[in-house]
């Protein structure tokens, strides 16, 4: 009985945490909500880097003198230690919170296991682990960037049927409908840097901005060349977003890579062309595919995945935690590589 009531306060939780996804970046996107007598009294979520943590908006909400029967359940391990902000685990234990449930842990080096430590110190019934692949997967960036030093890499196109980028020539217009490209657009809100290529920039003159999404932020846009020579008005260097778009010439996409995490970038969404999908794809710094199919055929030389390809099958890349999506008349396949098999 007891789980099942934290697992539907810890749902409540990872929705006011949601609220704030790609706003708190480099840190984690957390959620919290205070219970009494099994009801919700108070809810706070990280707003932003460097504003307060979910915990003390969540107490600050409440605004009194909280029960010894209150439990505060938060989507991810309380900090422990002082940053831009003061610990919440000191925070809580001044409350005079006496129960706490937590999501996932906190995989930062620094921080993890100390703050469910703290608390159990200062005689605070922990309970750990609840919804803890839901609330990991909330910050799959951060998690990433925070042991690795490098972004999170989202592999995202609109493609044919037939695995292509072409559309007919004959048939302007675009491979998927307009519900899921305004659904692909949502992607961006929640990432710090979007990635194409030079030709990218000259044949589609993308904008690559956050629309039909309020209160975000623009993403970085990143722009990869060989040679350099990129036509100067275009809207990546000319809109009202001009300083957000950073140039990257002559180099591979691993050394980019490292270059955007040593900035504190923890996602990149790869847009586009076909060249730089199949460049990830053959290093394999892919770390999440979302991949929305067009109810058409086209062929043409424009493959979504070129480059070396996989020797045969088995040395294919394989995705977990696959689910297709109807939107429209397209379908959104999301899915996770596996990790390759250990020597």
């Amino acid at each position: 009985m007891r789980a099942k009531r934290d697992e539907q306060f810890m749902r409540a939780a990872l929705k006011e945490a949601k609220k704030a996804l790609g706003q708190t970046s480099p840190n984690p996107a957390v959620g919290a909500i205070l219970v009494i007598d099994n009801r919700i009294v108070a809810k706070g979520h990280h707003r932003a880097a460097g504003c307060d943590h979910a915990e003390i908006e969540c107490l600050r909400d409440f605004g009194a003198d909280v029960p010894s029967r209150a439990t505060l359940y938060v989507t991810l391990e309380p900090c422990s230690t002082a940053g831009r902000t003061a610990p919440c685990t000191d925070a809580i234990i001044k409350a005079g919170i006496k129960n706490v449930v937590v999501g996932a842990p906190d995989v930062n080096p620094r921080h993890s296991g100390k703050g469910i430590m703290k608390l159990r110190k200062a005689r605070v019934k922990v309970r750990e682990g609840v919804l803890a692949d839901e609330c990991a997967r909330l910050n799959e960036a951060f998690n990433k960037w925070i042991v690795s030093g490098l972004p999170f890499v989202i592999a995202k196109c609109g493609m044919t049927l037939d695995g292509r980028l072409t559309r007919p020539a004959d048939e302007p217009g675009w491979i998927t409908d307009s519900s899921a490209r305004r659904h692909a657009r949502q992607l961006r809100a929640q990432v710090d840097a979007i990635l194409v290529v030079a030709e990218t920039v000259r044949v589609d003159n993308p904008r690559l901005t956050v629309r039909d999404v309020r209160q975000v932020r623009q993403p970085w846009r990143i722009v990869l060349t060989r040679s350099g020579k990129l036509p100067r008005r275009v809207h990546l260097f000319s809109d009202r977003f001009a300083s957000r778009t950073l140039i990257y010439r002559g180099e591979s996409l691993a050394t980019m890579l490292k270059n955007l995490g040593k900035r504190g970038i923890t996602s990149v969404l790869i847009e586009g062309g076909g060249e730089v999908l199949g460049q990830a794809l053959d290093a394999r710094l892919i770390d999440k595919v979302q991949l929305y199919l067009g109810p058409i055929l086209s062929g043409g030389p424009v493959i979504a995945f070129p480059g070396r390809g996989a020797k045969n099958t088995a040395n294919a890349l394989r995705l977990r935690c696959v689910s297709y999506r109807r939107i429209g008349q397209s379908v959104c396949i999301m899915g996770f590589p596996e990790a390759p098999p250990s020597k």
